[in-house]
């Protein structure tokens, strides 16, 4: 069988030590490709690529914006033409219903052209200074980092990839991209339309192999400039630790536990489709998921039972045959959300509906878990607080608004978090207090190119996406211009 290689220097080259690992479709077993299992020297390989590029003949940072606009425009449009080849590929490596995938290849091809859009738009300013030395002149300028190493999650395969590369590139970085090692797949073809549009050899480069080795070296390389990650909050640490060395940028967007508050007085059944979708969405494994569902006492009977009800009708089943969950994405993950549900049920949690695989006709030859809802959740609960990443979802009461703020604050993430009220001002008093980077009012998940990305306390630092994500990519640099040059008397007064 051929074997995807890594994209080094603008060549198609096989890990050093010619390893390779096979990717399966985690909906029926098959195998999907075999692709290079890379380690540290091919990471340092990459990152000496991009090192040269960008500090080289530096052809991408010093490319007029136009001219780079134009490449990621193109790179945009191109995603468009395959959006079928990509959406099967990311629908068939993770998992994921193919609707879901089509939406994410949509988003990505929106990202690079919104990236593309801002190379042209204003940044820097000008400041009126003091004149203790003459007269002066400040402005500022921003410019690229310098290499990038990208480090992206098996979730959302193109989308996260996109996220990370399309600011990087458009603010002139040389980048080196390690995706997960579980679903490599959509950003080969990537990487293969960078290849066509003609990036500058260098510019991007991508590192097919596991964390531990091949991304570890990135992170722990001085000549890395910087290093993002999405993830675990765990692996979000080491890679934080491991980049000290030359105290490069770091951006992290890791784990979440997030709650999702929901008042008697909402609207019921709004409330109760959000909430589906803001913890069965991608099969639950979303770092933002409303995993935690913070119900008024007044209301949980009711909205348990019209929850369990719709969970229970949810199709489970193949990817590409559009079910409403598809497959976990690998044998680890699996075993991982059976652990929680098993856990879950020994420490007291009442199990509502769901709890187990599912193994009947062709989901047998899958990794399919039923969408599972627990009650009686307490704080001191595991499932209440640590990330399932999974079709898992805990539901606690409250009785008053206070009570319910101090629930939703009570864990060591801070990514996101929803509020269901019919009350305006109670949905802004709430929201307000609520210690997380991403929240909704009466809705839950929706997300934008347009909008930072990013969370507090253990969910990680920096933002992703909008104009702060261009942001993240840049190094602002002062400028002062003395307006009348000569001596300035300072000395030898």
């Amino acid at each position: 069988m051929h074997v995807e290689r890594n994209y080094i220097n603008g060549t198609w080259q096989p890990a050093a030590r010619g390893a390779t690992r096979t990717i399966t479709d985690p909906g029926n077993g098959e195998t999907l490709a075999v692709v290079a299992d890379s380690g540290r020297e091919d990471s340092v390989q990459a990152v000496a690529a991009a090192r040269a590029a960008f500090y080289g003949d530096g052809a991408w940072r010093r490319m007029s914006g136009p001219l780079r606009a134009a490449r990621l425009f193109a790179v945009a449009e191109r995603i468009e033409a395959r959006a079928r080849e990509l959406a099967v590929l990311d629908s068939r490596n993770s998992g994921k219903p193919l609707r879901e995938a089509e939406a994410d290849v949509a988003d990505a091809a929106a990202c690079f052209r919104y990236y593309a859009g801002l190379i042209g738009k204003p940044q820097g300013g000008v400041y009126e200074v003091g004149d203790g030395f003459g007269p002066m002149h400040a402005y500022t300028v921003h410019e690229p980092v310098g290499v990038c190493a990208l480090v992206t999650p098996w979730n959302y395969p193109l989308l996260m990839a996109t996220g990370k590369l399309a600011p990087a590139l458009a603010a002139g970085n040389c980048v080196v991209l390690k995706p997960s090692e579980l679903t490599p797949l959509s950003a080969i073809a990537l990487f293969r339309i960078f290849e066509e549009v003609g990036l500058p050899a260098g510019t991007a480069n991508l590192v097919l192999g596991a964390g531990p080795e091949a991304g570890h070296a990135l992170a722990a390389s001085d000549d890395v400039d910087m290093i993002t990650f999405t993830g675990s909050t765990r692996t979000g640490q080491s890679i934080a630790a491991a980049a000290v060395g030359n105290l490069k940028k770091v951006g992290l967007e890791l784990g979440g536990k997030s709650p999702n508050i929901v008042f008697a007085d909402a609207d019921f059944e709004g409330a109760v489709e959000w909430a589906m979708i803001g913890v069965f969405f991608n099969q639950g494994e979303v770092c933002s998921a409303g995993s935690r569902i913070l119900v008024e006492e007044s209301l949980k009977e009711r909205f348990v039972e019209r929850l369990a009800e719709r969970a229970r009708a949810l199709r489970i089943g193949y990817g590409l045959d559009n079910p409403d969950i598809g497959a976990i994405v690998s044998p680890a993950q699996l075993d991982k959300v059976l652990g929680f549900i098993e856990r879950a049920s020994a420490q007291g949690a009442r199990l509502v509906c769901g709890g187990a695989r599912v193994i009947d006709g062709a989901c047998g030859r899958g990794l399919f878990v039923q969408p599972t809802i627990f009650d009686r959740c307490t704080p001191d609960m595991e499932l209440v607080r640590e990330e399932v990443f999974g079709p898992v979802v805990a539901v606690q009461t409250f009785r008053t608004e206070a009570e319910a703020i101090a629930m939703a604050n009570d864990t060591r993430y801070g990514l996101a978090g929803g509020v269901f009220t019919a009350d305006g001002s109670r949905a802004l008093r709430v929201m307000k207090e609520i210690r997380a980077g991403i929240t909704w009012i009466n809705c839950y998940n929706p997300t934008f190119n347009e909008a930072p990305w990013g969370g507090y306390k253990m969910s990680g630092y920096g933002r992703d996406l909008g104009v702060h994500g261009l942001q993240e990519y840049q190094q602002i640099k002062q400028v002062n211009i003395n307006l009348r040059p000569g001596p300035v008397g300072w000395y030898g007064k």
